[in-house]
């Protein structure tokens, strides 16, 4: 559909690694001809280094298209866990079936092949991709095989394609053998503005797009050098996504509204709750995640910002103000948690007057079992409440409990107040309007409990209210 609509003979950005679309760029071009030279001249091993995505692949598939000479060509793109699956793959590749699993029988099997070979006049061409994969012992096999010679000639090139690891891992002590016998190392580097901008172009091109002008706006292009780090695989799923969607809207031009919603669509840190620490990505570009500014601090929002910081700051000193007036403190706003031992309280309730405390003084009076003021019974500690803090609130005291684990409404009652019936539900519910269920408490959390003599207050005024209206009822 996207190629009919474009008038194209095959998608232009694929993904498998044609050479008809290799753009040569100045360094792709310098990285070729290191290549052919390293092979041609002799040199037994070159190397090819470049981040992923740069089109070392593509690259090396043309280099083999383009060989001068007959020659016999290896290209080992898979992976090579041990030495034998190296020498065996090298084996298939040349033709040759060893179901062997002593190396030094491979080795001289290669070595009587590569000999055959070179009498022919053909030179054999090993490429090993993504070579920073390979294990230290694998690469010790690599060294090898460039040891396959004679005293005119070497009888095998060796191409190794990797990552940056790749140069790392040539670079320490125990690879310094193998790191002296590559001669020549060729580098890729991403690409430029102008660069991308005849990437594009070239690889429109090939796929048969004619039209003019092209089929980017320029705003497009600016943003597809900006999200893409100018590497060509990153360029190629931008490019495909655009058309692709543009192509849905019925668009003969891409514009760069099309391209924003693709490189959002692309963006990996939308669907990542948390990056990880210490991950910088090298470059910026719509494939890895980046941090983004949040809206709330660009544009009008952040010049309300201050005004409403401002009003709420006020709102918060006036509310403290009024709430503080009467000298009475909220204990479900200012819970305190005091870290006493079981053993070392004295009491299941610490009575402590603190109605004319300020707000610092309350939260300062940490171990309120020990302050002077503190009023406690002699009675030895029968449960692991927290913390019991009284308080004056209207006419009568309350108490401040921390639920503990396993501890349920019933236990906290019965061993601070002695009873858990329904009128000590009622007043519970009255001093805690939050408390909806008082079946379902969680560690942690304030309750405010009421005096015991205020339950039993409550109790004979219900009591007596039910005698009252019992009596009505026999009058009548």
């Amino acid at each position: 559909m996207v190629l009919d609509y474009y008038k194209l003979s095959e998608q232009p950005f694929g993904v498998t690694p044609d050479p008809r679309f290799l753009y040569l760029s100045p360094t792709h071009r310098e990285a070729l001809a290191s290549v052919q030279y390293g092979v041609t001249t002799g040199r037994g091993f070159t190397a090819l280094i470049a981040r992923p995505g740069m089109g070392k692949t593509t690259l090396l598939f043309d280099f083999l298209s383009k060989v001068s000479v007959p020659a016999k060509t290896v290209f080992l793109f898979q992976s090579q866990p041990t030495p034998r699956d190296l020498l065996m793959n090298v084996l298939e590749d040349l033709g040759l079936q060893d179901h062997s699993d002593d190396i030094g029988v491979m080795q001289r099997k290669l070595n009587d092949c590569l000999v055959c070979e070179s009498k022919k006049g053909k030179p054999v061409i090993v490429v090993i991709d993504e070579a920073q994969n390979l294990d230290e012992n694998v690469l010790e096999v690599v060294r090898m095989l460039s040891n396959f010679e004679t005293s005119r000639e070497k009888l095998m090139h060796l191409v190794l394609a990797g990552q940056p690891r790749l140069a790392e891992m040539l670079a320490t002590p125990k690879l310094e053998q193998l790191r002296q016998r590559i001669s020549i190392i060729a580098r890729l580097q991403p690409f430029n503005a102008e660069e991308t901008y005849l990437y594009i172009d070239h690889r429109l091109r090939v796929a048969g797009y004619e039209s003019d002008p092209g089929l980017f706006t320029k705003q497009a292009l600016a943003l597809i050098v900006e999200n893409s780090g100018g590497i060509p695989r990153n360029i190629n799923n931008l490019c495909f996504n655009a058309m692709s969607l543009a192509c849905a809207v019925k668009a003969k031009r891409i514009e760069a509204d099309v391209l924003q919603e693709v490189i959002r669509d692309l963006r990996l840190d939308s669907h990542v709750e948390n990056t990880p620490e210490g991950v910088k990505p090298e470059t910026k570009h719509a494939l890895l995640p980046r941090a983004t500014k949040s809206p709330w601090f660009s544009g009008w929002h952040r010049k309300l910002a201050v005004p409403l910081g401002l009003l709420a700051v006020l709102g918060g000193s006036l509310t403290w103000k009024s709430r503080h007036s009467a000298q009475v403190i909220d204990p479900l706003k200012f819970p305190l948690q005091v870290g006493l031992a079981a053993a070392s309280v004295p009491s299941s309730i610490a009575l402590t007057e603190v109605s004319a405390m300020s707000p610092k003084q309350f939260v300062d009076a940490g171990n309120i079992a020990e302050s002077p003021k503190a009023k406690t019974l002699n009675s030895p500690l029968s449960s692991n409440l927290r913390t019991h803090l009284p308080q004056k609130g209207g006419l009568e005291s309350t108490s401040v409990v921390i639920v503990q684990p396993n501890q349920t409404m019933y236990r906290i009652c019965i061993e601070a107040l002695g009873r858990y019936d329904d009128a000590t539900k009622t007043k519970i519910r009255e001093l805690n309007p939050g408390l909806l269920n008082l079946d379902q408490i969680r560690r942690g959390q304030s309750i405010r409990l009421p005096a015991r003599d205020a339950v039993r207050g409550n109790v004979r005024a219900s009591a007596e209210q039910e005698r009252i209206t019992a009596n009505q009822a026999g009058n009548r």
